[in-house]
């Protein structure tokens, strides 16, 4: 359903929204487990409408190649665009993300993720959303010259805090946890009367924790973990100055291959609008 040249503004949505619920309905008729993020989670957590023209779904890793067969007809083409983390369903000039990981490889869709999910209707499809929790795990990585997602993690923490549930946050970032302090402490700055969102023990916790490994001898490891928050603005950290890229080896989550490919992506031409959720 391709759309014409001269289609409106409001036509070109409602082709785009067609193209949607067709696809949230073929998942379910394949009983293909799926949830919805991106914009539409966003919008429905924080109240922030975003017209982003992309329509992100969440699946675990092993449904991707049943998501792909299902969304795949004469009329739709689909592709595996990062083996890592992204493939895609595509209409015309219309498409959805389709995302089983992160870009930086550290979230990937588990079952906890399903677990926790709210249900609500989108475009009058019943249809699980992404939980904030795993909002927020995923976007407090994005930090990119062209594209960071604190704003979104901020407002997240101000409409959601109270009743996120910290302590599986704190276990998804895991080793990366200052990744999360630091947006703690910068909602702290952006919202200086909002502090109550974010409970004390949280603060007091990653403030300890903080305190601890500052008076421990520092890790012997050249590790750059920079790539894990932006793939292009740490990149003379490992190929000119010698540091280990955290994606690879024994704590990372990605291949030498799957690194490169992300790498080399980085000057490929993007669609103007399209901004698929997360990149990091």
């Amino acid at each position: 359903m391709p759309t014409s040249p001269t289609a409106t503004a409001s036509e070109s949505d409602d082709i785009s929204q067609a193209f949607y619920i067709q696809v949230m309905n073929r998942l379910d008729a394949a009983g293909i487990p799926f949830l919805v993020g991106g914009a539409f989670a966003l919008a429905r957590f924080t109240g922030i409408e975003r017209n982003t023209k992309d329509f992100d779904i969440f699946v675990r890793r092993q449904d991707v190649e049943r998501t792909l067969a299902a969304l795949s007809d004469e009329h739709w083409r689909t592709e595996m665009t990062f083996e890592h983390w992204l493939a895609k369903a595509i209409c015309g000039h219309d498409f959805v993300d389709i995302i089983f990981s992160s870009g930086n490889a550290v979230s990937p869709v588990d079952d906890e993720w399903f677990e926790h999910a709210p249900r609500e209707h989108v475009l009058g499809i019943p249809a699980l959303l992404s939980p904030p929790e795993e909002m927020i795990w995923s976007k407090a990585f994005i930090m990119e010259r062209e594209r960071y997602d604190g704003a979104d993690v901020m407002h997240l923490f101000l409409r959601c805090g109270a009743e996120l549930d910290w302590e599986r946050m704190l276990r998804r970032f895991g080793d990366h946890w200052r990744v999360l302090f630091a947006h703690v402490v910068m909602f702290n700055f952006v919202y200086p009367g909002e502090v109550g969102k974010i409970p004390v023990w949280v603060i007091e916790h990653l403030m300890a924790r903080l305190q601890k490994e500052t008076r421990e001898p520092p890790v012997n490891r050249h590790v750059c973990q920079g790539p894990l928050i932006s793939r292009a603005q740490y990149l003379i950290d490992i190929q000119l100055w010698g540091h280990k890229d955290a994606r690879l080896g024994p704590d990372g989550f990605m291949s030498d291959d799957e690194v490169k490919r992300w790498t080399a992506a980085i000057h490929e031409p993007k669609p103007v609008e399209h901004h698929p959720d997360p990149v990091a």
